[in-house]
């Protein structure tokens, strides 16, 4: 997040809980499944584990997830579990307390590992660890994050900076096909799947104890396969993150909209999804940054 960002959301201006559910039933009934929380950080939202327990009830929900920073995770894994959330994914750039500090800002890493080893104890049914890798800044601390997660049973993810507004251009991309192949080799990986129906490709050991996942959506981007569209905070659907496509649902839920009139609308916006980014080709072309569409 820029260091001097403001772009918060009003708490008026937010989606409640009964809009939410409102609008993931709308989702579920046209063939959604799989719902994912996300953020910011979604368990500073009051009762995250109500909300939760409500999405998971709905008839034809068969996923759902929760993306996290974890630093709130220890206090709230035993209730978001009990909720019905069935995996997690947790950000994590680094193992060094220091660098975790300058990059969050905050002496972060002793609760994310507090939080990390409260998850595992509650038993979920994956729990995945994303690492941004930037150079200069983490590209050294891969193998010891493969061990970390070895170690504890975690699937560990690689993600590509997303070049989105000029803090995100400026974090130090690193092309993930190199080390896929460097890690591939050295561990003896093989191709794998892993639930989750994700962006990510993935490679596993051959006794399948351990999976780690690479996002490239810049290097060997997904366009082709991407289902997904993000509902903001506020309403917004998002229908790709490297584009300034969206669609306004909130006016809608406020103005009196029927069941069937929303999925209609929700429809028609997902006819405004994209082929595909140009990230790479027009890299100035995204003026949203990342930290105002949900990490």
């Amino acid at each position: 997040m820029p260091r001097d960002f403001r772009g918060y959301e009003e708490p008026e201006d937010w989606l409640s809980f009964d809009e939410i559910e409102r609008v993931v039933s709308a989702f579920v009934r046209l063939g959604t499944s799989r719902i994912r929380i996300t953020g910011g950080e979604p368990l500073l939202r009051r009762n995250l584990a109500g909300l939760s327990a409500r999405l998971s009830r709905l008839d034809g929900m068969k996923d759902l997830s929760l993306s996290t920073n974890a630093t709130q995770l220890a206090r709230h894994a035993a209730a978001l579990k009990t909720a019905g959330v069935n995996r997690l994914n947790v950000s994590l750039d680094s193992l060094c307390a220091e660098r975790m500090s300058k990059i969050t800002r905050r002496d972060v890493l002793p609760s994310i590992l507090e939080g990390l080893l409260a998850a595992k104890q509650q038993g979920f049914s994956l729990i995945k660890i994303n690492m941004v890798v930037m150079s200069g800044v983490n590209e050294d601390e891969i193998d010891g994050m493969v061990a970390f997660c070895r170690e504890h049973g975690f699937i560990l993810r690689l993600i590509e900076v997303m070049p989105m507004g000029e803090s995100g251009r400026n974090s130090g991309f690193v092309d993930l096909q190199p080390i896929r192949q460097r890690l591939k080799i050295r561990h003896q990986l093989v191709d794998g799947l892993i639930p989750g129906g994700g962006p990510a490709s993935y490679l596993t050991s051959p006794d399948g104890k351990f999976s780690i996942g690479f996002i490239t959506p810049i290097s060997r981007h997904f366009c082709a396969t991407c289902n997904r569209v993000r509902l903001s905070v506020n309403g917004t659907l998002f229908l790709c993150l490297g584009h300034e496509h969206k669609f306004e649902i909130r006016p809608l839920l406020r103005s009196g909209i029927s069941d069937a009139e929303l999925e209609d609308a929700i429809c028609g916006a997902i006819e405004l999804k994209p082929e595909r980014h140009e990230i790479r080709e027009k890299p100035g072309k995204l003026i949203r940054v990342m930290s105002a569409s949900g990490g």
